[in-house]
């Protein structure tokens, strides 16, 4: 995205200076990290950091409007509405595909949010081995408003932590060591020394929960959750018997489950902004766009992609037997727009979002990124493809 910089990182790019940051990158925690971890870094100039920030910042404008609760209590599903809800939701994660206008500019375009964590421990560790095999400009860095590695940290400490003992807030997970985010897990515990435990571990007496620490149990007052719950539905029978999460418990939430589900899908229809595709519920559809080929449609209670229906004609809008369940949304083009030394690849950038106690609104602090030369961002459109996978996006000072 910047040519000069994208040219001398190219350049200076070798077979063995990757290998060499890869062994590296795995020396921590062998054999933990499961996605493939790109060649390359991606550079953003500062005019594109504005676009992506001033579109998150008119998102955190609709989220923090009296009366977002009210008009996202359908997002949750009934069986599924966790009691004690907080006031805001502790993070959010902005996804933007990197696309370009129709002057051939490059612009975000909104792709997904999450009330939900992602890789903030990984990504705290990761740039620092980058940046000792791989040279970054000075005038760079993949933190967001002057943040660093430290000032990050603390922020992410003191939000999970909020102010209670490490052994008693734990990091709970479905099969955590099984995971493709565990290196996440574990960074999370290096920097935090916060136990990382598996659904089936809990133990319930009363309201109160704990955990095993050699053979003695400790107190959960905390719980730091990477449950997605529509994953938990789908491999609760073969868990056997575990504690029902979504109960009255005396624990607090870091980030309360509900607003995994107030913060996604279901509120892109209620954003309007030039960075953020067209997005209907479905049910409110007035008229159907004749050039459905931009359009794609997505089941609001299903993740991970799945269910998504890309390639669109009317006879997939006319099956559909629940519409206030799915969205139709704009298909956001990504621009071949990273130079690699093959085939041009595309990219996708994450922005974190910290929401600390007491403040009115979130900030942003960091980010990942995802580069791509399939059809679509993720594993299964990039195999047997080099200079994809997963990365980070150093900003322009």
């Amino acid at each position: 995205m910047i040519p000069g910089i994208r040219d001398q990182f190219n350049n200076n790019f070798s077979e063995e200076k990757y290998q060499l940051f890869l062994t590296d990158l795995n020396s921590k925690h062998p054999g933990a990290i499961d996605f493939r971890v790109a060649e390359t870094p991606i550079f953003i100039p500062k005019d594109f950091t504005q676009k992506v920030l001033e579109a998150c910042e008119s998102i955190v404008d609709v989220i923090t409007k009296p009366g977002f609760k009210e008009l996202t209590n359908r997002a949750i599903p009934k069986n599924e509405n966790v009691p004690n809800e907080n006031d805001h939701t502790d993070f959010i994660a902005f996804d933007f595909g990197i696309c370009e206008n129709e002057n051939g500019e490059p612009e975000p375009q909104l792709v997904e949010m999450q009330g939900f964590p992602t890789l903030f421990g990984f990504q705290a560790y990761y740039p620092k081995i980058l940046e000792k095999h791989f040279d970054i400009p000075q005038n760079f860095s993949s933190y967001i408003n002057g943040y660093n590695e430290h000032s990050y940290l603390k922020l992410l400490r003191e939000i999970i932590l909020n102010g209670h003992d490490p052994e008693n807030v734990i990091l709970l997970e479905i099969k955590p060591h099984q995971q493709k985010t565990r290196i996440d897990f574990y960074c999370t515990q290096d920097y935090l020394h916060i136990p990382i435990v598996c659904l089936t571990e809990l133990i319930q007496e009363g309201k109160k929960l704990f955990y095993k620490k050699e053979d003695k149990k400790i107190e959960i007052k905390r719980i730091y959750n990477r449950i997605i719950f529509d994953e938990l539905s789908q491999v609760k029978d073969s868990l056997g018997e575990v504690v029902d999460i979504t109960q009255l418990l005396d624990v607090e939430w870091a980030p309360h489950p509900n607003w995994f589900y107030r913060i996604s899908k279901f509120t892109l229809p209620l954003i309007k902004h030039r960075y953020v595709p067209q997005t209907f519920f479905l049910n409110e559809l007035k008229e159907i766009p004749s050039d459905l080929e931009n359009y794609v449609l997505k089941p609001l209670f299903s993740f991970a992609g799945q269910g998504v229906i890309i390639d669109l004609d009317k006879k997939d809008i006319d099956e559909i037997k629940d519409p206030e369940n799915w969205i139709l949304q704009r298909k956001v083009k990504y621009a071949d727009i990273i130079k690699t030394p093959d085939v041009p690849a595309k990219a996708e950038i994450r922005i974190f979002y910290f929401w600390e106690k007491g403040k009115q609104r979130p900030v942003a602090v960091s980010n990942l990124a995802r580069l791509s030369k399939g059809k679509m961002i993720g594993v299964r459109y990039n195999k047997d493809k080099d200079w994809v996978g997963g990365s980070v996006a150093y900003f322009e000072k």
